[in-house]
């Protein structure tokens, strides 16, 4: 579609605010009205051809008696949505008494299809209805959709049947217009954006890391993508666009499911809208509502592709008291065997659950294919260091590490994101690592990779270019190993957190012993170690070496040896400032004292 097309539609929707919403909502309610209104302009454009045709159906169906009625008038509309009432939303705009509207315009509503009743439900669109009466603007606001100005629909405009007023808007150009009004509100509204919008620019970066490690390997086939936070859609529209340009640059044949999971009602509603203007009402189907840890509405799926940028910092009490309690958990998804049979829980502080959306996406991972799973999902830095060995968190990360999933993490700049400045951490993993890749992994430190923004987007005021993305991605597929990155065995980042022990002494110094003649500890000397997999020799070899020599009588109370994990790409990559030589400072020290006119000269003398 015509880019001058495309931001003419935006700018008239855009307009239809300020043009009639201003003097009654606060901007950051526009979308309140203005999305719902640009989806049931699009759905109602797009029934108009075949409205006599729902019509009759309808009533040849009530004739006969039959309950279940959508199925026949969704084919007679020839869409996966319809509506059997009466009205086209122009026909609303001759109403003359406000409760007349409001009568038909209900009646317009509940006569959308269960698919569509679901969005505008999540949407509340309803509860906008008495204040635009009220207000006298719910007409104005349909005859602005409804203009001559703009077309919505998949049909051109012609005027006298030959010259074009208007081309035809199809799916994905509607997609992309229903994208940016997102945006714009976003951008609007950047106190609450981040919670549901990841920066296109992080997005495209993730699609690239997730895809084109096995682009070549990419068969005429069918494939699943899936997002068990998915916000307003965002990662699966890019990430279906992504392998499908992937797919046809090699000359294969393949086709996309996207599935997932979203508790928000508005940015669910959002989603599902947005799939069925671009055409793929199957998928929306697929997009469940509702809590991914509590209520997973995809159990039992299993996915090729998973993308995610699950809420870090937010607390999941709620879904624990739905699961039974923290200490109750049993999902599998949150619990595992080591090799010895040892049950690990994986279940973290309830402040913080988004070490659980990456554990449930690991359960959703396919074995028996040739490609595997390969999952991308970004995190703040809590996931790769938060918890002591044994908590939840770091057995989620042994787990992880111990079967070889973690192909790469990548540190990203401070503030990318819209309502965040912290740093923040993408995760790259793969149950059919590449052979070069097994038993390792890759941090890759691209926190000073960045380009500025002309202007800030709420917190957010840096951005991955294009070339920076290209960047990143090589350095990724080469493995390469240079300042920025580094590659290491999976057992450096394991450790044994080892309690020493030591004996209570009488009065002559020697060793007291209980009845059994093993020595009593004393509790005020217990101390605790922590051992890298990595120290050679191991747990014996280094109380040998390192404390021993200071504690002869210390043993270790191996009943409480635990094993624990965390990644620190403060050690690998920190570079400490160098310190200037005290003759350089003194030189400059001595400059400024000529400039001073000897003021310094006292201070010069207890350096020099």
């Amino acid at each position: 579609m015509d880019n001058q097309v495309h931001n003419s539609i935006v700018s008239f929707i855009w307009g239809i605010a300020d043009d009639c919403l201003r003097d009654v909502y606060v901007r950051g309610k526009y979308r309140d009205v203005i999305l719902p209104m640009t989806v049931i302009r699009r759905l109602d454009a797009m029934l108009e051809g075949t409205k006599d045709s729902v019509l009759k159906m309808k009533t040849m169906l009530d004739t006969a008696g039959v309950d279940n009625q959508w199925p026949a008038l969704c084919n007679a509309a020839g869409q996966a949505f319809c509506n059997a009432s009466p009205f086209l939303l122009k026909d609303l705009t001759s109403r003359g008494k406000a409760q007349t509207l409001k009568a038909d315009f209900i009646a317009y509503l509940d006569g959308f299809s269960p698919n569509v009743q679901v969005i505008l439900d999540k949407f509340k669109f309803r509860n906008q209805i008495d204040t635009m009466i009220e207000a006298d603007i719910l007409g104005a606001v349909i005859e602005k959709f409804v203009s001559k100005d703009i077309n919505l629909s998949p049909n051109p405009v012609y005027k006298d049947g030959e010259i074009l007023l208007h081309p035809a808007l199809d799916n994905h150009g509607m997609g992309t217009i229903f994208e940016e009004l997102i945006r714009k509100f976003n951008e609007e509204n950047n106190e609450e954006a981040g919670e549901h919008w990841t920066p296109r620019d992080v997005v495209e970066l993730m699609a690239d890391l997730i895809f084109l490690p096995v682009a070549d390997q990419i068969k005429d086939a069918t494939y699943s993508c899936y997002d068990g936070a998915c916000g307003t859609g965002g990662m699966l529209t890019v990430a279906q666009d992504r392998l499908l340009k992937l797919a046809q640059r090699r000359g294969k044949d393949v086709s996309i499911h996207l599935f997932g999971q979203e508790i928000n009602p508005e940015t669910y509603a959002i989603c599902t809208a947005d799939m069925l203007l671009k055409g793929d009402g199957d998928q929306a189907d697929h997009i469940g509502f509702g809590s991914t840890l509590s209520m997973d509405q995809h159990p039992s799926k299993q996915f090729d592709f998973m993308l995610s940028n699950p809420p870090y910092g937010k607390s999941w009490k709620t879904d624990a008291e739905k699961m039974g309690g923290k200490k109750e958990i049993l999902d599998t998804r949150f619990n595992a065997y080591v090799g010895d049979g040892e049950l690990l829980s994986m279940i973290p502080r309830t402040s913080d659950g988004q070490l659980l959306f990456l554990l449930n996406n690991v359960a959703k991972m396919k074995k028996d294919t040739e490609l595997g799973s390969r999952i991308v999902e970004v995190h703040n830095g809590s996931s790769i260091f938060t918890g002591d060995a044994g908590s939840g968190e770091s057995n989620a990360r042994r787990y992880l590490i111990e079967n070889d999933l973690v192909e790469a993490i990548i540190a990203v700049p401070e503030n990318m994101f819209y309502n965040t400045g912290i740093g923040t951490f993408i995760w790259v993993l793969s149950n059919k690592k590449e052979e070069r890749r097994k038993g390792k992994i890759q941090l890759i430190d691209a926190t000073g990779m960045k380009e500025p923004l002309r202007k800030n987007m709420g917190k957010k005021n840096c951005e991955f270019s294009p070339e920076i993305r290209n960047e990143i991605v090589r350095m990724f597929l080469g493995m390469e190993e240079n300042e920025k990155s580094r590659i290491f065995g999976n057992d450096e980042f394991g450790y044994w957190k080892v309690t020493v022990l030591q004996p209570q002494l009488d009065e002559n110094g020697k060793v007291l012993k209980d009845k059994k003649g093993k020595p009593i500890a004393d509790k005020e000397k217990t101390d605790t170690e922590i051992i890298p997999f990595k120290y050679d020799g191991g747990i014996d070899s280094f109380i040998q070496e390192e404390v021993l020599p200071y504690a002869p009588e210390a043993w270790v109370d191996e009943k409480k040896t635990q094993i624990g994990y965390e990644i620190s790409f403060t050690k690998y990559f920190y570079k400490p400032v160098e310190l200037r030589e005290m003759s350089e400072i003194i030189a400059d020290l001595k400059a400024l004292e000529e400039q001073a006119g000897g003021m310094l000269a006292g201070i010069l003398e207890g350096l020099g």
